[in-house]
């Protein structure tokens, strides 16, 4: 699907599908097209090209247009969007369809499920954070949706609470045999709700995979800045090598001379006290030693971060060391990484 707004395309060529009982993250910066997406397949804007189909039926195209409400899709947003003056089962049972009993039935069900069976006669105002959140889940899958959109639904939950939401919405989600396309900034949040991430940028998506594929192949040096730190040296292809302070490179498929970021995350540099590898986190890892001076070190609570300035043209890299390790500034220490977790990407031209 493609949509633009005053010239500007804000979603190119987008194409992908959601399985049932399976969670599909759009994730991106903000800006890149997510919620536009999100707002196309739930009829509340339309594409100017392309199509949404849902279980085989053409929900919008060029001659067909949908409204929200007949396309089976449920939809959670950040701010809940309860009614603050309907109870908690009337706010559920907005939107269904049927007898009172068969209302009630089904509200009551729900309620239980999501942990809220003695809250059907409170207010919204009467409800913590991750209570509201729970009464939105069970609104939106009264109606027995065939997919849900989530955008950045967790967001507005303290660190803590989020993770155990997270987990149970899942969990309710993956029950209901419910096809889920979660919309979010963090990778985090990606890598632990989605069985597929798309990864989009500028409007498209640039990556889609399983999460473990995402991460540890990513498409270029932007995809892997977006899920962690990295580390990135560069230098030129020369004979399908390139020369590093950290020994030769292998580059095939490179053109002589084009210059490459050899890109690398914190936790996989290794640090040794002496070129004879005796240091605080020993993997396997191979190369040539190189000589950097500490910066800085900050205990992180699980991990330690440590800053180098190195003797090879002013480079400056990150270290994470599992638990505790605080060496003083100028501390000369010995730094290698494993080969077999760097990325070597071509450097793009500039405009």
């Amino acid at each position: 699907m493609n949509r633009s707004f005053d010239g500007r395309r804000v979603v190119g060529d987008v194409s992908f599908e959601v399985a049932p009982g399976h969670v599909t993250c759009l994730l991106g910066p903000s800006g890149c097209g997510k919620s536009t997406t999100l707002r196309i397949i739930a009829g509340v804007d339309r594409q100017d090209s392309g199509r949404v189909i849902v279980d085989g039926r053409v929900m919008s195209d060029d001659r067909v247009d949908v409204p929200p409400e007949q396309r089976s899709i449920g939809l959670m947003f950040q701010d809940f969007a309860l009614f603050p003056h309907l109870s908690v089962a009337d706010n559920v049972a907005f939107g269904l369809h049927g007898g009172r009993r068969e209302k009630a039935d089904r509200v009551g069900a729900l309620l239980e499920r999501v942990g809220l069976a003695g809250f059907a006669a409170k207010h919204p105002h009467q409800l913590s954070g991750g209570e509201q959140q729970r009464v939105a889940l069970a609104r939106a899958l009264a109606p027995r949706p065939r997919v849900m959109l989530m955008d950045e639904p967790f967001s507005g939950l303290d660190n803590r609470l989020r993770d155990e939401i997270r987990d149970a919405t899942l969990d309710i989600l993956k029950e209901e045999d419910t096809a889920v396309l979660l919309v979010t900034h963090e990778p985090e949040e990606a890598m632990r709700m989605a069985d597929e991430i798309a990864l989009m940028r500028e409007g498209r998506i640039v990556q889609q995979g399983a999460p473990y594929n995402i991460y540890n192949a990513p498409v270029d040096r932007r995809a892997a800045a977006f899920f962690s730190d990295i580390n990135v040296l560069r230098g030129r292809v020369r004979g399908s090598l390139t020369q590093t302070p950290f020994g030769e490179f292998l580059t095939p498929g490179l053109p002589e001379d084009k210059e490459v970021e050899i890109v690398f995350r914190p936790q996989h540099l290794r640090i040794d006290f002496d070129r004879q590898g005796k240091g605080p986190n020993p993997t396997a890892s191979d190369g040539v030693p190189a000589r950097g001076l500490v910066r800085r070190a900050r205990f992180m609570g699980r991990e330690s971060l440590v800053e180098f300035d190195m003797d090879f043209e002013g480079a400056r890299l990150h270290a994470v060391v599992p638990g505790v390790f605080l060496p003083r500034e100028g501390t000369p220490l010995w730094l290698t990484v494993r080969r077999d977790r760097c990325f070597v990407f071509p450097v793009a031209p500039t405009a």
